[in-house]
C-alpha cells in the first residue's frame, strides 16, 4: 500500500513539499524520482510521481485523481483540556479513529493555566493530526480550532449533541445514538476533564440540547472516554449504513 502525504495545493498538475517534511521525505524515507506515491490538497487524492527530491523540497506531479473515499460520519469531539501529554496522545489516536474536527475546551476543573498555554499549542496539536493522518492515509485533515469556553462549545452544530457523564443515570452511549445515518450525518461528542463535569456545567447540557450519556460503571480517564466513544459512534454509524443499504 502507497504511503500518502499532505500538500498544501496541486496546481497545473504540480504539487510541492518544502522544509522539514521535505527533509523527513529525502533523509529518513529516502524518497527519489520515479516513485508513485498518493498525496492530498486535503479535497482530493491524487496519484502522483516524484519529479524531483531535494534537500527541502519534494515535488510530485500528479497521474490521475483517485476515486473518492466513502462517505463518513462527520464526528466533532469537543474535549475538555487536560495535561497536554494525554492531549496531544488523544489528537493521535483521535485523528486515526476519523475525528473531522476536535474543539478543545475550557472548562472549570481544567487544570488551572492550561487554558492561557493552549492557544499557543494549536500549530503543534494541528502537526500531530497531519502526521497521524498520513499515517492512517486519511483523505482530509481533521480541524482542531482554538480552544473556546463551554458555553461556546455547546453550541456547536450537530445532528446529535452528546455529552459524556461519568454520573450514573445516563442511557449508556451505544442506545442513545440515532438509529438511521444519512451520508451527511454530524454528531457532536463532549468529554469532560479529569476531575468531572462541575454541577453547574451539567446543568446546562439539557438546555442547549445534548444528552448525557455513560460510557458504562467504570470510571475512564478523559482521552479515554473520547477515543472510546469515538469507537462506539463510528462502529455504529457504519453498521446502520450497511443495514439500509440492504434493506
Amino acid at each position: 500500500m502507497r504511503r500518502r502525504f499532505f500538500v498544501n495545493e496541486v496546481r497545473n498538475g504540480h504539487a510541492g513539499i518544502e522544509g522539514d517534511e521535505a527533509k523527513h521525505l529525502t533523509r529518513v524515507l529516502r524518497v527519489e524520482p520515479g516513485q508513485r506515491y498518493e498525496i492530498s490538497d486535503n479535497r482530493n487524492v491524487y496519484l502522483a510521481e516524484i519529479e524531483t527530491a531535494r534537500k527541502e523540497q519534494v515535488v510530485f506531479r500528479t497521474i490521475e485523481k483517485l476515486a473518492p473515499e466513502p462517505k463518513w460520519v462527520h464526528i466533532t469531539l469537543a474535549m475538555a483540556l487536560i495535561k497536554f501529554d494525554h492531549f496531544e496522545w488523544m489528537i493521535e489516536k483521535a485523528t486515526e479513529l476519523g475525528v473531522a474536527e476536535i474543539v478543545p475546551v475550557e472548562t472549570i476543573r481544567s487544570e488551572r493555566g492550561l487554558e492561557r498555554a493552549a492557544g499557543k499549542r494549536v500549530e503543534r496539536w494541528r502537526r500531530i493530526a497531519l502526521e497521524a493522518s498520513q499515517q492512517s492515509r486519511r483523505a482530509r485533515l481533521p480541524e482542531i480550532v482554538e480552544p473556546v469556553e463551554l458555553d461556546e462549545a455547546l453550541k456547536i452544530p450537530a445532528d446529535q449533541r452528546i455529552a459524556l457523564d461519568e454520573e450514573p443515570g445516563g442511557a449508556p452511549l451505544l442506545s442513545a445514538l440515532a438509529r438511521e445515518h444519512s451520508d451527511s450525518a454530524r454528531v457532536a461528542l463532549l468529554v469532560g476533564p479529569e476531575g468531572g463535569w462541575a454541577d453547574s456545567e451539567r446543568a446546562k447540557f439539557a438546555p442547549a440540547g445534548w444528552t448525557a450519556v455513560s460510557m458504562g460503571p467504570l470510571i475512564l480517564r478523559a482521552e479515554t472516554a473520547a477515543l472510546a466513544a469515538l469507537a462506539v459512534t463510528s462502529g455504529a454509524w457504519l453498521k446502520d449504513r450497511a443495514d439500509t443499504l440492504k434493506s
